[in-house]
């Protein structure tokens, strides 16, 4: 294959400075903001001696130094396609290579940052099966042009499909104008466009998303950081006078909190996912998204284990679903975050396109329901945790402890509300498995691609003849289990014997015969 070396595009390096500086961005803040406490607040910082310039000269070099350190990392950064393999030499002080073979990568997700767009470069996250550390991928070329990225993609599909590589000349390439590289490509496999996220459909997702837990969460643990600095007994003042213009006032203003924290949160949301869209060829489902960053992702059909529908109560209401890919691949961002193939859409919209991307699911199964005398199990065991905390409430705070009994219709409606929600369905060769916690889930899994089928029951089950049935694909790092709680003991042992059959067959094949017996479900 080519052994021409290629380098990263120039911005690379202050993409780099960046990216170092945002890691330092909470510790100047604290080294400036503990300055803001002082008497004379910065600006007398400057007219003391030297001594009390020392934490600004400590900033101004550690920020020359990351200036540096972007730069060299970017001179030191070169790639090339050798004997079937994507090749990568980079390192700040000690040169290090890396060696991934095309076989192992299963897809290339380009990022599109606010530095990319306008100088029509990608950031190409390379995805293998054993990507790293949890969510890291195996390799990550910070900015290079589409077209290069491109070439990347056709030496991985020429490699895999044994085709031999191009012969070229050797030599170091700082990096190709998109125009010359477009040159030396050939067009685009074609992609079908399957679905595109309507703006209705993306108002609706960014407005019950839930985004708001995530904004206060992130405001808390900003505020955290800066604990020793707050002063609580000059806040404390202030909120007690505050709270004097009466109860109105206050609740007028925690509600406009909440309510900017939602509309940041909604913001967020529409920024994130704004045209979403679905492509798709023979090989892979390729899903664009981003304004701001406009981030691509690949998952390779062979890859995909299972798929997950998601309904909270609200969305379940107005027919809304939200559909989650279990693949034994890489993630879509560095977190363990799992990839959204239908962040919100209709149920009506989204069959068609589930039918044309996964021919070999069924997805109108009739599921088969539980036993009436599994319901006790989805309330006893939560009001007897709460029993102690009844008769401390009760006691201390008589008679109005006694008003929390009143939670306990809530909890016996919830769990009469999940035992009518479970349910299982097996359709030929496929399982599905569906189960509520306050958000209806369902997963659809083939017998395949299952990794281990878990059957458990309890002291109290069995004297009841219901089992609890855990079916695991793999995904991510942990894998994903589709739960079927408290259902009837022949059903569980026809999960069990449903599955059983692959084993048998491996049994016999070395000379050996299994019957699985009902024991050992217990």
């Amino acid at each position: 294959m080519s052994e021409t070396r290629y380098k990263l595009h120039p911005i690379s390096a202050l993409i780099n400075f960046l990216k170092g500086l945002k890691e330092l961005i909470l510790p100047f803040v604290i080294i400036f903001g503990a300055n803001l406490f002082r008497e004379d607040g910065i600006s007398g910082m400057f007219n003391q001696g030297w001594q009390d310039l020392l934490p600004v000269i400590i900033g101004g070099v550690v920020l020359l130094f990351m200036l540096i350190a972007g730069i060299i990392k970017w001179k030191r950064f070169v790639y090339w396609f050798e004997d079937g393999e994507l090749r990568i030499e980079y390192g700040l002080f000690v040169k290090k290579k890396r060696y991934i073979p095309f076989e192992r990568i299963q897809s290339l997700n380009y990022t599109e940052g606010i530095f990319h767009r306008p100088l029509g470069l990608v950031k190409v996250k390379v995805e293998t099966a054993g990507s790293g550390k949890s969510g890291e991928s195996e390799a990550e070329l910070t900015a290079i042009y589409r077209a290069e990225a491109d070439r990347i993609e056709q030496e991985m599909h020429m490699a895999k499909r044994g085709y031999p590589g191009r012969e070229m000349t050797g030599g170091e390439q700082l990096y190709c104008p998109a125009e010359a590289v477009a040159q030396q490509e050939p067009d685009e496999a074609e992609t079908r466009v399957l679905y595109r996220m309507s703006m209705k459909e993306l108002l609706v997702l960014a407005t019950t998303s839930g985004g708001i837990g995530v904004v206060i969460s992130g405001v808390a643990l900003f505020l955290s950081q800066f604990a020793e600095l707050i002063p609580y007994d000059a806040i404390y003042e202030e909120v007690m006078l505050f709270m004097r213009f009466g109860y109105l006032v206050v609740a007028l203003t925690v509600f406009a909190g909440l309510l900017l924290a939602w509309v940041i949160s909604v913001a967020m949301t529409l920024i994130a996912y704004y045209q979403f869209t679905i492509h798709a060829d023979d090989e892979r489902i390729y899903i664009t998204r981003g304004l701001l960053e406009k981030k691509k992702v690949s998952i390779p059909f062979n890859r995909v284990q299972g798929i997950k529908m998601t309904q909270n109560p609200l969305r379940q209401l107005f027919g809304y679903v939200n559909v989650t890919v279990e693949s034994a691949g890489g993630t879509l961002s560095a977190k363990e975050e799992k990839i959204r193939l239908f962040p919100l859409v209709k149920q009506g919209k989204m069959v068609p396109v589930l039918e044309e991307l996964f021919p070999d699911f069924y997805w109108s199964p009739e599921l088969s329901r539980l036993p009436k005398r599994s319901r006790p199990f989805f309330y006893r065991l939560s009001i007897g945790w709460l029993i102690p905390a009844f008769a401390a409430l009760g006691y201390f705070f008589y008679p109005y402890g006694l008003w929390a009994l009143a939670v306990v219709p809530v909890i016996v409606a919830i769990g009469l509300w999940q035992h009518r929600s479970a349910g299982y369905a097996i359709s030929g060769r496929q399982l599905t498995a569906q189960f509520r916690g306050i958000s209806l889930h369902r997963f659809y899994m083939l017998k395949k691609r299952i990794q281990v089928v878990a059957v458990t029951r309890t002291i109290f089950q069995r004297r009841r003849d219901v089992a609890s049935v855990h079916a695991t694909i793999k995904s991510g790092l942990l894998g994903a289990t589709a739960i079927v709680p408290n259902l009837a003991r022949e059903d569980a042992e026809r999960i069990l014997s449903w599955y059983e059959p692959s084993r048998q067959r491996q049994a016999s094949d070395r000379g050996q015969t299994k019957n699985p017996q009902p024991d050992e479900i217990g």
